[in-house]
């Protein structure tokens, strides 16, 4: 019969058993394992070996993938370009572009038939030297080619009109003829250099190509006579403003003044550079003008053939 007041010991034996059994797991689950605390990781003793931790396991659908980081621009390689593929055929070189064609030069010389600015600049210059020419107007035509004759005999070059480089020098250093005369009015007449000059005062004041006498013998109405134009000083006496026929059927005479017997200064459609005349003086129509109405080659004025 079970004692008052006390605990059956069959009851209490089976309680206290299994609280031992319990507390004896627990007390062999935690051996060996030291104490944690939250957030910190177990650090290894020199008596146990150190354990690497494992690899998590993740499982179930809130598990979220591990991703590597992504290497930053500075470590990532800039692959070589790949350079572009040769062409099988290469292409056709282009062909050179033809050079344009030369400017055509200009002649050296100058001669009758000439047009430009070269013409103008000989004509501006041969007027400047005093020699008798019109306006420059850049046409080579036959006023200028007397000129260049004109300047041709009295630099003693050979008279072929045509300016070459012996007659550009001539130019260039500005040849002309010197008078005889000194004082006065005086129309001199070069027989040698076949050049009538109009000098004022020692001054030469305009050089004409001129034409005289050449020396040969020839015949009129009857008689034989010699184309002669004499040496001496002179003056101009008889004259005729027009066109004059010659007394001895010789031709015509474009304003004659006449300084001895029949021997005259006139103008004429030919002046060739060498004497070509039956005596008298010939010169262009122009040049015969110019001594009418701009220099007035009045009678009395003197004329030294020499």
């Amino acid at each position: 019969m079970p004692r008052r007041g006390g605990r059956n010991p069959g009851v209490l034996a089976r309680a206290v058993v299994p609280a031992l059994v319990a507390a004896l797991a627990l007390a062999g689950c935690q051996a060996g394992l030291p104490d944690l605390e939250p957030g910190r990781t177990p650090s290894a003793t020199a008596d146990a070996p150190t354990t690497p931790d494992p690899e998590p396991t993740t499982t179930g659908p809130s598990a979220e993938p591990t991703t590597e980081p992504e290497p930053s621009p500075a470590e990532t390689e800039t692959p070589e370009p790949t350079p572009d593929p040769e062409p099988s055929t290469p292409p056709p070189a282009p062909e050179p572009t033809p050079d344009p064609p030369p400017a055509p030069e200009e002649p050296a010389e100058l001669a009758r038939g000439a047009t430009g600015e070269r013409v103008v600049a000989l004509q501006q210059r041969l007027a400047d030297l005093g020699y008798f020419i019109g306006a420059p107007d850049g046409d080579f035509g036959p006023g200028t080619q007397q000129a260049v004759w004109a300047l041709q005999k009295a630099a003693g070059l050979s008279r072929d009109g045509v300016v070459g480089p012996a007659t550009q020098a001539a130019l260039d250093q500005g040849v002309a003829p010197q008078p005889r005369s000194g004082s006065g009015k005086v129309v001199e007449i070069d027989l040698d250099r076949q050049l009538l000059l109009a000098v004022e005062d020692g001054r030469v004041v305009t050089v004409v190509n001129a034409s005289s006498g050449n020396g040969e013998s020839y015949e009129a109405k009857g008689r034989t006579y010699r184309a002669t134009t004499p040496r001496g000083t002179f003056h101009v006496g008889r004259q005729v403003d027009g066109n004059h026929s010659s007394s001895l059927e010789l031709g015509d005479m474009w304003r004659p003044k006449f300084f001895t017997g029949g021997i005259a200064v006139h103008g004429s459609g030919s002046i060739p550079p060498w004497p070509a005349s039956h005596g008298c003086v010939r010169v262009a129509n122009s040049a015969m003008n110019w001594l009418w109405d701009s220099w007035h080659a009045d009678p009395g004025t003197t004329v030294l053939v020499y």
